[in-house]
């Protein structure tokens, strides 16, 4: 069971993750000192701006407040836990980042998901059984505020949630405590809880509460390009 969970960034700008962890029972330590990975017990990859497209290997025509030195903190990171088998949480753009590091590719804009007026978007997603399923039943309402989505899955991940037109809400990697979100359970909980809507706090005491796994050979994470 994870206690420690690393982010990647300074504690101020992540203050309902910091809650969020510390209601389910774990401690967030906000870090961009790569050297606390090892004390740590799992990964947080919380929301933000665009990952740099050519890391999906596309020429960027859509996206948005990108940030190459936190792409690279992150996708190495991902690959310190992914290859130690300690558990990962996405949240949007985290999501976002574990499908790239699995060799999956994004949506640079899609309509319909973004904000409205400054404020989340709330619809509902279909949900298959078990994993991430089994927490708010088949169709519980969820919080969007992304203009950027999976479009192909990563390699060993799977889609467990999606909004109507097929958009992937949700995924878990078949083998490695890795799971990820598109919405914003961090936005959905404590005084921000919605009647009606998914409960954010479900997924963070069920995130914390995963095991690792056994360590399993993956491979190094390399930039697009990169012939060395």
């Amino acid at each position: 069971m994870a206690g420690t969970i690393l982010l990647w960034g300074r504690r101020e700008r992540y203050e309902n993750y910091q809650a969020a962890v510390t209601a389910a029972g774990g401690k967030l330590l906000c870090s961009q000192d790569p050297m606390q990975a090892d004390a740590c017990d799992a990964l947080l990859l919380p929301g933000g701006g665009d990952l740099e497209s050519w890391r999906y290997g596309q020429r960027d025509w859509a996206c948005r407040d990108t940030g190459p030195g936190r792409d690279a903190a992150e996708l190495a990171l991902l690959e310190r836990f992914v290859r130690t088998g300690r558990p990962v949480l996405g949240i949007c753009r985290g999501l976002q980042v574990i499908n790239v590091f699995f060799d999956g590719t994004l949506q640079q804009d899609l309509p319909g998901h973004s904000a409205v007026g400054g404020a989340d978007r709330l619809h509902t997603v279909e949900t298959a059984p078990g994993t991430i399923g089994a927490l708010w039943g088949e169709y519980p309402v969820v919080n969007s505020a992304h203009h950027q989505a999976v479009d192909r899955l990563g390699k060993g991940l799977e889609a467990v949630q999606w909004t109507a037109d097929g958009t992937v809400e949700a995924l878990c990697h078949r083998d490695l405590p890795v799971w990820a979100v598109q919405w914003h359970p961090e936005r959905l909980r404590g005084i921000r809880a919605l009647a009606g809507a998914a409960d954010g706090d479900l997924l963070f005491r069920a995130f914390l509460a995963l095991r690792p796994a056994r360590r399993l050979p993956v491979k190094k994470w390399r930039e697009k390009g990169d012939d060395t």
